[in-house]
């Protein structure tokens, strides 16, 4: 009955390593120009807030430099008037007074909202220092007018010389240009920091750039690979199934051989079972099919591959003739041999070995020894027969020794074989796989 095997279907591609590699590859490549863009806006963000921040400040500083304008305006027009209406007398010079009085204090009220919280401590000293002194130099104006109003002219005059109004009329002057120097300062300040923001963006901006366009063309490498991986994945995947379909032929071919190999044994048995006299003839023949059948047993694979050991192919041939008076040693190296050496190697080891049982050193007790060693590009097999004493010569070539004569031609090398009393020994030598 032949046996039958059913295909299977190709196993699922399991999660290797260079998948999960080429996984967080494309993770970190993205991630990269991710960062690469946060790392973009942000300085772009900083750049212009710096650039904001100047213009606030250019636009405060000139309102707080306008307002420190209007305050040494106020207290001149006032400080003009005064002077004027004290030589003339004329009450007209006293519009300029009036002109200055009236914009003095909404003038230090917007200017003390301009500077708000944000004033240093020395902003705040200056600021209460112009603002009492612009309060003692009106003081000393008003003074000077109510004396001139009551007729008192020399006091008022008096008042005047007295230099309080001119000293205080000087150090408002300083504090305000003192305050003027410092607003322009900060002013210097934020201008410097727009520009360190400017130009730390732009070449981070360049480098940035080159960031993204070589994380793109790892990306461009990454997908070239991925797409390679995937297409040699898939010819793997092709490969493989091809070679189950192949492994599969290959056993439902050697099932075949050996049901013919099992055929051709039965018509031979058959076909002696009415003539006795051609048994013998007929278990030579039949012993020969075995040796082929045992040489196709231990040959799996291409002619080229290594399917069968050296050693593995000797104990199956001479094991089916062990007994306790059949004793074989067998030393030697591991050697492979490929599937177009072991079937004639096979014949010639089936034949020696029903030689040694019928006329050698199993048939009077002795011992078999197979020795086989590497010697430069060959394989030598010593196969040597101790039975001292019962040597024997043949007197003619039988088929067997044609036999072996065919496979030597086959194996592509040489068999020699030396006849002693005291045994046999056959030289076999092969190319190395």
């Amino acid at each position: 009955m032949d046996e039958r095997t059913t295909e299977a279907g190709p196993p699922a591609a399991p999660f290797t390593l260079p998948r999960l590699g080429r996984r967080w590859s494309t993770f970190a490549t993205f991630g990269v120009v991710a960062a690469a863009l946060l790392l973009a806006m942000f300085l772009i963000f900083n750049t212009i807030d710096a650039e904001r921040a100047q213009r606030a400040q250019v636009a405060r500083t000139n309102a707080v430099l306008t307002e420190l304008g209007n305050i040494g305006r106020s207290a001149v027009n006032a400080e003009t008037g005064q002077r004027g209406y004290l030589i003339t007398l004329d009450r007209r010079y006293l519009a300029a007074y009036h002109l200055g009085r009236e914009q003095y204090a909404p003038t230090m009220s917007r200017l003390r909202k301009l500077l708000g919280d944000t004033t240093t401590p020395r902003q705040s000293d200056l600021l209460d220092e112009i603002e009492n002194l612009g309060d003692a130099k009106f003081a000393e104006i008003d003074q000077s007018l109510r004396l001139i109003e009551n007729g008192d002219l020399i006091g008022a005059r008096r008042l005047v010389l007295t230099d309080e109004g001119q000293e205080a009329m000087e150090r408002l002057r300083i504090a305000v240009r003192e305050l003027e120097d410092i607003e322009r300062g900060i002013l210097l300040d934020a201008s410097e920091n727009a520009a360190r923001a400017e130009g730390r963006v732009m070449p981070l901006l360049v480098g940035l750039l080159a960031l993204i366009l070589v994380a793109l063309w790892l990306g461009l490498k990454l997908s070239v690979r991925t797409a390679r991986a995937e297409a040699e994945a898939a010819q793997a995947t092709a490969l493989a199934e091809a070679r189950d379909r192949a492994d599969l032929l290959a056993r439902e071919l050697n099932h075949r051989v050996k049901n013919l190999f099992a055929v051709i044994l039965a018509i031979v048995r058959m076909s002696a079972k009415d003539a006795p006299e051609a048994k013998p003839v007929v278990d030579r023949i039949a012993e020969r099919i075995h040796a082929l059948l045992t040489a196709h047993e231990v040959t799996q694979g291409t002619l080229e591959t290594p399917v069968a050991s050296l050693k593995s192919l000797i104990e199956t041939t001479v094991r089916p003739y062990l007994a306790s008076t059949r004793k074989v040693e067998l030393d030697g190296p591991r050697v492979d041999l490929p599937a177009k050496q072991v079937t004639p190697l096979g014949l010639v080891l089936h034949e020696l070995t029903t030689n040694a049982v019928k006329y050698g050193c199993w048939k009077s007790g002795g011992v078999l020894r197979v020795r086989w060693l590497h010697e430069g590009d060959l394989i030598v097999i010593r196969w040597v027969e101790d039975c001292p004493g019962d040597g024997v010569q043949p007197e003619r070539q039988g088929f067997g020794s044609l036999l072996m004569t065919g496979a030597a031609k086959q194996l592509r090398g040489s068999i020699d074989r030396v006849f002693s009393s005291d045994g046999v020994e056959v030289t076999i030598k092969l190319p190395a796989p």
